[in-house]
C-alpha cells in the first residue's frame, strides 16, 4: 500500500504498520465486548437515536424469507432507497436504488433490476453472503442520501462519505472518500475510490490518492481535488466525537455522510478502520496517535 514511499520515508512519516495497528490500538484499546455494536448497523441505528445524532432513516429490517412476500409493500412510498446488510463490510452486498419504475429498479450507477432481483439480493443477505464470518444476517432498507451540492464537481455518480479515525475519542486524522467510475459510484477505495486527506483544523482537502497513485484531479470530472472545504466541518468532527464518547472504542474510525438537505449524518462506525487515510494524508497515523498520548 505504501509503495510511493521508501523504508527511510516511511519511518520519517511515522506510518502506522498493520500489526501494530492490531497489537497496540485495536487489541490493547478497544473491548471486545463493545464490537458487536459497531459491527450491528441496526445497534448502531439505536445508539444515534440515543445520542440524537442523525443517521439515514430505517424504514425496513428484513430477518426472514417470509417477509419477501411483501417487499412490494414495504417499498411502496420509497422511490429510492439503499438496501445493505446489516453486518457487511467494506461496501460488500450494498445496493442503492436511484429510481423506480412500473417494471423494476434503476441503481444509481444506470443499471436496471426487478423485484425478483431484490428478492434474490436479499436472500443473499440473509445467508449471510456478505456479513462478517459469512453468518445469517439481516437486510436493512434506508433512505438514500442526497448529493450535497458542494461535491458535485468532484463526484462519479454515488456519494462521498468522510472517515474520521479516533484515538482516546481525539479526531487523529480524516480523509474525504469519493466516488469514481472505476469503483462504479461507489466511495471504495479497495475499488477505485479516491482518499484525499482533509486538514483536522480546517476541513480542507490537502493529498489525493486514487490506487495507491497520487492524483490532483477527478479523473472523470477533470476537477481539482485539492482545497476543496468539506461543509459543514465543526459538525462533522463533533458528531465523531459523540459517537466515540457512545461506543466507548479507544481506537475508532467514523464514517459520516452529508445530505443536501440535513447535513452531517453517521453512515457507519468500525472498530478495526484501515490505514489507506495515512496515504491520503500522506503522513503516517503513528504519529499522530503519539501525540494524542502525550498530550493526555
Amino acid at each position: 500500500m505504501f509503495g510511493l514511499f521508501g523504508a527511510k520515508r516511511l519511518r520519517e512519516l511515522g506510518i502506522l504498520a498493520m500489526n501494530r495497528r492490531n497489537a497496540e490500538y485495536i487489541l490493547a484499546q478497544n473491548p471486545r465486548s463493545v464490537f458487536p455494536i459497531v459491527d450491528d448497523k441496526c445497534r448502531m441505528h439505536e445508539l444515534c437515536g440515543r445520542i440524537g445524532v442523525p443517521s439515514p432513516e430505517l424504514f425496513a429490517i428484513i430477518d426472514s424469507h417470509s417477509q419477501l412476500r411483501r417487499l412490494d409493500a414495504m417499498l411502496d412510498d420509497h422511490r429510492d432507497f439503499v438496501l445493505k446488510p446489516n453486518r457487511g463490510a467494506t461496501g460488500r452486498g450494498i445496493l442503492v436504488i436511484a429510481g423506480c419504475y412500473r417494471d423494476g429498479f434503476r441503481r444509481h450507477d444506470g443499471k436496471h433490476l426487478s423485484l425478483e432481483d431484490l428478492r434474490q439480493h436479499i436472500c443473499d443477505i440473509l445467508s449471510g453472503m456478505y456479513s462478517l464470518g459469512s453468518r445469517p444476517d439481516k437486510a436493512l432498507i434506508q433512505d438514500r442520501v442526497r448529493l450535497h451540492p458542494d461535491f458535485t464537481p468532484i463526484c462519479y455518480r454515488g456519494i462521498p462519505d468522510v472517515r474520521v479515525v479516533l484515538y482516546r475519542d481525539v479526531p487523529a486524522m480524516a480523509m474525504l472518500r469519493l466516488p469514481t467510475r472505476q469503483s462504479h459510484g461507489r466511495a471504495n477505495l479497495h475499488q477505485g475510490g479516491i482518499g484525499a486527506g482533509i486538514d483536522l483544523s480546517s476541513g480542507i482537502t490537502h493529498h489525493a490518492v486514487q490506487q495507491n497513485r497520487f492524483v490532483t484531479r477527478h479523473p472523470d470530472t477533470g476537477e481539482s481535488l485539492l482545497s476543496r472545504q468539506v461543509p459543514h466541518w465543526r459538525e462533522v468532527l463533533d458528531m465523531s466525537r459523540r459517537v466515540s464518547r457512545a461506543v466507548g472504542l479507544g481506537y475508532l474510525g467514523v464514517d459520516i455522510v452529508i445530505d443536501a438537505e440535513f447535513g452531517p449524518m453517521l453512515l457507519e462506525a468500525n472498530a478495526r478502520p484501515g490505514l489507506a487515510i495515512q496515504l491520503a494524508n500522506a503522513c503516517g497515523l503513528e504519529a499522530k496517535l503519539k501525540e494524542i498520548d502525550r498530550a493526555s
